[in-house]
Order: structure tokens, then sequence, then C-alpha cells
């Protein structure tokens, strides 16, 4: 059998049961439970098609970003049921995380080393620009600092045009976490938390994928 690739919303919560901040969030499988799930949460929304095997929904257009109200957030879902390629039998409803800052953080596992943390710039820019530092598990907490340092984008972990500079305990305390994992589960083959998004200053996991090895 091949690795199994957790859906979003289990990689979140699998990651929150760790300490790792992650949108509020609620699976739904009806547009009844899809607006209730999202007056719960508050606008705005996003609502992403949710399963194992859409771990590209941007790229298939499967996502509707900040809904702002009931009348948006059932048109948004109608339009992704009517998918032309995908049938979408269940909606992941989240909170819309503003920031224009975004983090990449991962979990790998290295022939030679074993688990090796991951941080670098996050959305589309981590494989334009590949601005990535890696470290060997486990991880203290100078070497989850030393690589913010290490990235040629640290400026963006500053106070940047007025923004709030990111609590860099928090972004730590996400690598350390990570590197736990990694040494605690064999069968967690990756991470990809991508992306972390910065909200009044706290990283907050956007968007994540856990892949298990065959077992």
């Amino acid at each position: 059998r091949g690795a199994t690739t957790l859906s979003e919303h289990e990689s979140k919560l699998f990651l929150a049961e760790h300490g790792i901040a992650v949108t509020r969030e609620v699976l739904a499988e009806t547009e009844d439970g899809i607006v209730s799930a999202a007056e719960k949460i508050g606008y705005p929304i996003v609502l992403k098609a949710s399963g194992d095997e859409l771990s590209h929904k941007t790229e298939l257009n499967l996502i509707a970003l900040d809904l702002r109200n009931e009348e948006e957030t059932r048109n948004a879902y109608q339009r992704l049921l009517s998918h032309p390629d995908v049938a979408v039998r269940e909606v992941l409803v989240q909170q819309m995380i503003k920031g224009d800052r975004e983090l990449v953080a991962g979990l790998t596992r290295d022939e030679q080393f074993g688990p090796c943390v991951m941080f670098g710039l996050g959305g589309i820019f981590t494989e334009i620009l590949e601005d990535i530092a890696f470290r060997v598990a486990p991880l203290t907490r100078g070497d989850a600092m030393e690589m913010m340092e290490s990235i040629r984008a640290k400026k963006i972990l500053g106070p940047i045009r007025g923004k709030t500079p990111v609590d860099r305990e928090i972004l730590a305390n996400i690598l350390i976490a990570l590197g736990e994992i990694g040494l605690r589960y064999e069968t967690v083959k990756e991470i990809d938390i991508n992306p972390i998004k910065i909200h009044d200053g706290k990283p907050i996991a956007v968007d994540a994928l856990v892949v298990l090895s065959p077992g």
C-alpha cells in the first residue's frame, strides 16, 4: 500500500493536538450545515471542498475565499457543487485569516539524517524563491530561532510597514513540535504547513497536509 495523505481537516486536528494553532473550522455536508457552521465561526469565512484526494484545491478551483454573509456562502457552495470534474461531498468551513505575510513549516525524512524540520517563506513563494532552512530533529529553542534568522526574507518577521512583529516564541514552538512529532511517530512521513499566516503577530496554520508511510 502506498503512502496515505490525511485530509486538510484531519491534518490540522493532528497538529492542534500537538500545540500548533490552526484555523477555526467545521466540516459540513449540507448547505444549511455550512451556513450554521459559518455563523458559529463568524464571518468572513472560507469554503474548501474536503477530501483526502483534494490536496490541490486551488488549482482545481475548489475554494471560495472571504465570504461575508449567508447569501455569498450559499452561492459559493452551489458553485463548488457544480464543479465539472469533482463530486463534492464535504465542505470545510473555515475562518478567513487576513494577513499578507505567509510562511511555511514542515517535516521531511532524510535517509541519512532522519526527521528534519523545514521553515521558510510560504504561499506561492515557496517554490519560486526556495527561501528555506532545514534542521535535523530534535530542535532546541536556539535551533528554531537560528532557522528564522537564516532565511533571506527574515525581515518579514519584523515590524515591516507598521505590522506587528511575528511572535517568534510561538513560531519556535511550532518548529520544535514538528521535530518532536518526527521523532515520536515513525509513521509520519511528511508534514507540510503552507501557509502559516500571521494574524495580529501570531502564526496560525491555514493549510496543512500530513503524509503517513504505508503500514
